[in-house]
């Protein structure tokens, strides 16, 4: 009897070890950082590490309604940067991303922010018969469309995604397919494969972890 107690009592205390391990795990910072020196809430210097952020943006998002950084304040989201004419990686990247949206549509907390990289075709129009097409409605997965510059810019030295015009690719652009999660505070904290299922079921796992490091 002894025996049968002492090891659901062992088996009780290592799920709860493993529980606890996986409550407190948290995910990378990416991109660059820095030092800096910052004084804390009893007035003492300490030095502390500053990490890459999202910068403020503007946009125009599938209802030709003025969208900037604002609607991501408050929201852990998940970024990526594709056109809606794209035949190559960009349906995988949407049908992985859907099965992402439908687990977390009715969190408050998450966003979905995708940016065309097509300037000449991709309208506001255009994304939202897009947004149609794949069943998608409301303000909870945002299609924003901008200038080349704007949208280039922010892609490969804020996201740290790499696009461009290709004239020789099949259809005349060149991007990466990543899938990018920022949390609340608006850094990088992990960039997955949007075309490999494995990677998008562990964005799918990460984004709880994420969530979690914010309740108190």
């Amino acid at each position: 009897m002894n025996k049968i107690v002492f090891s659901v009592a062992s088996f009780l205390l290592f799920t709860s070890l493993i529980f606890s391990c996986t409550q407190n795990k948290k995910l990378p910072y990416y991109g660059e950082r820095h030092a800096e020196t910052v004084r804390d809430a009893a007035g003492v210097e300490k030095i502390d590490t500053v990490y890459q952020t999202i910068p403020n943006w503007s946009f125009l998002n599938q209802d030709s309604v003025v969208t900037t950084n604002k609607a991501t304040d408050g929201k852990v989201y998940v970024a990526d940067f594709f056109f809606t004419s794209c035949t190559t990686i960009c349906p995988t990247m949407h049908r992985n991303l859907m099965d992402i949206y439908t687990a977390f549509k009715g969190n408050p907390d998450v966003l979905f922010v995708s940016h065309t990289i097509d300037f000449k075709y991709d309208k506001p129009s255009a994304l939202k018969k897009y947004a149609q097409k794949l069943g998608v409605d409301g303000p909870k997965w945002l299609f924003l469309y901008g200038s080349k510059d704007s949208v280039y810019t922010l892609a490969e030295k804020s996201y740290l995604v790499a696009v461009g015009e290709d004239s020789t690719a099949k259809d005349g652009y060149i991007h990466q397919g990543y899938l990018v999660l920022i949390d609340k505070d608006k850094h990088i904290r992990g960039a997955y494969d949007g075309t490999k299922p494995e990677e998008v079921e562990k964005l799918k796992q990460d984004i709880p972890l994420l969530l979690a490091e914010y309740k108190k």
